[in-house]
């Protein structure tokens, strides 16, 4: 496994608005620069074959209009796909409709990787976790497809990946992802103590400090 601090560094993350759809949306942003060329982080990013290797198992059809299901966890239909560079889809988990939108840039020798959660999400469910609700999630959705890559395309072991969860190791992680979630929801506007209670109430979600066990939201 690698290094906690640096996987949480490499990360730039943003809370922001959109208009979007039917109307405003709140927007939660990771991005990473990956030392790996463009067409290889598209292909692990899309193919049904490899996503397994750094995620989880999926069904259905990853291509225009076709419906796609991550095992225990979200599904939806891709909406806008220009490979290598762009992917729009929604995300349906509990039964509630979010999107996401992947975009893939050249950086250097390597890969800009960048992702937006979108969700029309009223103020007082958002003040509950605030952005680390899903952001939590996707930092380690990105520390999986980090250590698939950085291992020449090598499957990363779930069962390995579900322990080192409930480790220390994994329980800072989360800590530490759900803190600089918490810089990223002052720097886009929040209130302190507002952002402060949603962060405090992650952290205990996804270490299992509050009883419940990992994972605030999908």
């Amino acid at each position: 496994m690698t290094d906690v601090t640096h996987d949480i560094n490499d990360v730039r993350r943003q809370v922001g608005r959109r208009a979007f759809k039917a109307g405003e949306a709140r927007v939660v942003t990771v991005s990473r620069s990956y030392d790996a060329p463009l067409d290889d982080v598209w292909d692990a990013c899309t193919n049904p074959e490899r996503i397994p290797r750094w995620l989880m198992p999926v069904s259905g059809e990853l291509r225009l209009g076709g419906r796609y299901q991550l095992e225990g966890n979200a599904g939806g239909v891709v909406e806008h796909c220009d490979p290598p560079k762009t992917f729009t889809a929604t995300w349906e988990y509990g039964g509630e409709v979010s999107w996401i939108e992947l975009r893939l840039t050249p950086e250097g020798g390597g890969t800009r990787f960048e992702l937006d959660h979108i969700a029309h999400v009223d103020d007082t469910k958002w003040a509950e976790f605030g952005p680390g609700a899903v952001g939590v999630g996707w930092d380690l959705m990105i520390r999986g497809l980090s250590l698939h890559l950085g291992s020449g395309g090598a499957t990363v072991d779930p069962k390995k990946f579900m322990a080192w969860l409930g480790s220390d190791e994994g329980r800072r992680f989360m800590t530490d992802s759900s803190e600089a979630w918490y810089a990223a929801n002052l720097a886009g506007g929040e209130d302190e103590k507002t952002a402060r209670e949603a962060a405090d109430r992650t952290i205990a979600a996804y270490t299992g400090a509050d009883g419940g066990g990992e994972g605030a939201e999908g």
